[in-house]
């Protein structure tokens, strides 16, 4: 996968893309990142790529100029012209700002089968708003806050989606059982859950490690015995507990077996 960042602040990306799987799927050539400075797409002396809005107002907003000047330098065309392309089925142009779609572990899964993905990093009060409405394919937010700028936002979409490669993490199947992750076939057949209890769309189980007594705080003793059936059982009842506490809004998303919903009434009745 080639991932293309677009930025203002290129040097903020020499911390993210330079550790753990991110760097290791890069070294493995499972992805090619690179970042492009949008100030070298400049024709001013003051290398300007913002200016005040038509209308008013306060801040500054990044200028459509640099941002489609330095798409065309990757052979990417504005967005009606891709959509001829059928080549262009396997790319996608992603503007980050707070007004956006909120990114999720789905939407990550769709990057992952892409062959390019271009991430363009907003700024100040915003962007152009031609940018959005004929460079990008879709506009996406990494949660309901506001951040000064796309840098952050672009490299935890890069972090999501390189994980997700084929061989970037050694054991492939823990990212079918980290939260977020939809079922598979056979985990919804087993009412969504095998014997590490893969998440299904809920929040992860808890975890435990040795020592079994921490400090006077004992790891719960279903995981101790060796029934991997009671130990399924313990963890989704876990992940539904969490789920329901941190995240209830999960629970509207996901088609819950009769097993499941048994524990949830439980869980709520108090017990």
């Amino acid at each position: 996968m080639k991932a293309d960042i677009l930025t203002i602040f290129p040097g903020f990306f020499h911390g993210p893309l330079d550790h753990g799987i991110t760097r290791r799927a890069c070294e493995m050539g499972l992805a090619k990142i690179e970042v492009h400075d949008l100030r070298q797409f400049t024709h001013d002396k003051h290398r300007s790529v913002d200016d005040r809005p038509f209308g008013g107002g306060e801040g500054m907003v990044l200028k459509p100029e640099p941002l489609f000047e330095c798409l065309e330098s990757l052979e990417l065309a504005p967005r009606s012209e891709r959509i001829k392309d059928r080549a262009a089925e396997k790319q996608s142009v992603i503007l980050l700002s707070a007004q956006g779609q909120r990114f999720t572990q789905k939407i990550a899964t769709e990057f992952a089968a892409l062959d390019r993905i271009v991430l363009i990093c907003g700024r100040y009060e915003g962007v152009d708003e031609r940018v959005a409405d004929f460079l990008a394919d879709r506009e996406l937010s990494i949660g309901d806050y506001v951040l000064s700028g796309g840098e952050m936002a672009a490299a935890v979409v890069i972090e999501a989606v390189t994980r997700l490669l084929p061989g970037a993490v050694g054991n492939e199947a823990s990212t079918r059982q980290e939260s977020f992750t939809a079922n598979q076939p056979s985990d919804a057949e087993a009412g969504g859950a095998d014997s590490t209890c893969g998440s299904g769309g809920l929040l992860d189980y808890p975890h435990y490690t040795r020592p079994a007594d921490f400090r006077g705080m004992p790891v719960p003793e279903v995981l101790l015995n060796g029934n991997h059936e009671e130990i399924r059982r313990w963890r989704r009842e876990q992940a539904l507990r969490k789920t329901l506490r941190n995240r209830p809004d999960l629970l509207e998303g996901i088609a819950l077996g009769k097993e499941d919903t048994k524990i949830l009434a439980r869980i709520k009745s108090g017990n």
